[in-house]
């Protein structure tokens, strides 16, 4: 890949960081012990080190440390939360369960085979053009019966941010739960997970950790614990939710890259907003609408769709100066419009032609603003 190309596509994975990279190796090689050897020297570091990792992101959380179990991923959190919560819902006949239609392929999955397996109902709230719901939307679905609430926290295609620290305060005294993907959320607006919120999943590689690493927050309610089941056995480990041998590596990678990211987030935060500005402005002279609320959006997530040019042409024509996507890196190989932006109602054309722009804004490299505003200028046929 040409060095010139600038990395527009953080919201899909971020690089590993030397610093982090340097762990990681560190805790294959060198202290490479299993967490789980409790005889010897090379596993009580191991253990020690583990425990340390798990109590700094629970702190980030406002939780408590054995409320935090490490997963691959936000992947494998999600499913965690949704499908072990499943024999909690048939034994207590609470079986709906209230989510949105923009929801990541990682929730939208496990809801659907619990409607089509095991017999759940689920309401799929659609969120018009803005693409964020308010706490009236969802709290107008809720019923007795209803299990979870599940919504993500901010939209991996728009950046829209939902009102997910609100919605905690309005179920916490309700037998609901909720669950929050926060795989684009982690670390950059951290401070709203610290709510009521009863599961939270992360996923390390959105914030400069390794791929395979993340976490399931299970908050307790009182002395309640969330009410999970294993989906998977073979080992008692991570309080039997979460079996197998704990990857030490990437556990201290993420806890080192969460620490990292936590102590450069102003400085983040303001070169993420300065990027989208200079962006922004390179285009005035182009045809363009942002997809999502503008007002209610992360600084690095920015959808766009350019009137009468086509996304997957502009792709291929800016291959040498920039790396975007058209949505989720899940969802890439279809060609199908953005499940995101039709379930938000946006127009065939307008849908099918939406471009994502995600930055790390230390890992862009080299970006030309104004280069690309006149490619699609140039592209861009006259009104």
């Amino acid at each position: 890949m040409s060095a010139v190309v600038a990395y527009l596509d953080a919201a899909a994975t971020t690089r590993v960081e030397s610093n982090v990279a340097d762990v990681v190796l560190h805790w294959m090689t060198e202290e490479f012990g299993n967490a789980g050897s409790r005889t010897h020297e090379y596993g009580l570091r191991a253990k020690k080190a583990v425990a340390e990792a798990r109590a700094y992101l629970a702190s980030t959380l406002g939780a408590q440390t054995e409320e935090v179990i490490f997963t691959s991923g936000a992947t494998e959190s999600n499913n965690i939360a949704l499908l072990g919560l499943a024999a909690h819902g048939e034994k207590t006949g609470r079986k709906h369960i209230v989510t949105s239609a923009i929801e990541h392929k990682a929730v939208l999955e496990p809801l659907e085979h619990l409607r089509d397996a095991r017999d759940f109902e689920v309401d799929f709230i659609q969120p018009g053009p803005s693409g964020r719901l308010t706490v009236e939307d969802v709290l107008a679905r809720v019923r007795p019966d209803t299990l979870l609430v599940s919504l993500m926290h901010v939209n991996n295609e728009t950046g829209v941010i939902q009102p997910v620290a609100e919605l905690a305060q309005a179920l916490v005294m309700t037998p609901t739960l909720l669950h929050v993907d926060a795989a684009q959320g982690y670390g950059k607006r951290t401070e709203d997970l610290a709510a009521p919120i009863d599961l939270i999943s992360i996923s390390g590689h959105k914030v400069g950790a390794p791929k395979g690493i993340g976490a399931l927050l299970t908050r307790r309610r009182g002395w309640n614990k969330a009410p999970l089941e294993p989906i998977m056995y073979g080992g008692g480990q991570e309080r039997k939710l979460r079996p197998g041998t704990l990857p030490v590596a990437l556990i201290m990678g993420l806890y080192e890259a969460a620490r990292s990211f936590h102590a450069q987030r102003d400085r983040w935060e303001s070169d993420a907003y300065a990027l989208r500005e200079r962006l922004l402005t390179a285009l005035e002279k182009t045809r363009y609408t942002i997809n999502g609320d503008p007002e209610h959006s992360v600084p690095h997530i920015l959808n766009l769709s350019f009137d009468k040019l086509s996304a997957e042409a502009l792709i291929v024509r800016i291959k040498d100066q920039a790396a975007i996507a058209t949505g989720s890196a899940c969802t890439s190989a279809s060609y199908a419009p953005s499940h995101v932006l039709t379930a938000m109602g946006l127009p065939k054309e307008q849908a099918s032609n939406g471009l994502r722009f995600s930055w790390f804004p230390a890992q862009v490299g080299e970006f030309d603003a104004e280069a690309f505003a006149k490619t699609v200028a140039y592209m861009q046929p006259d009104a």
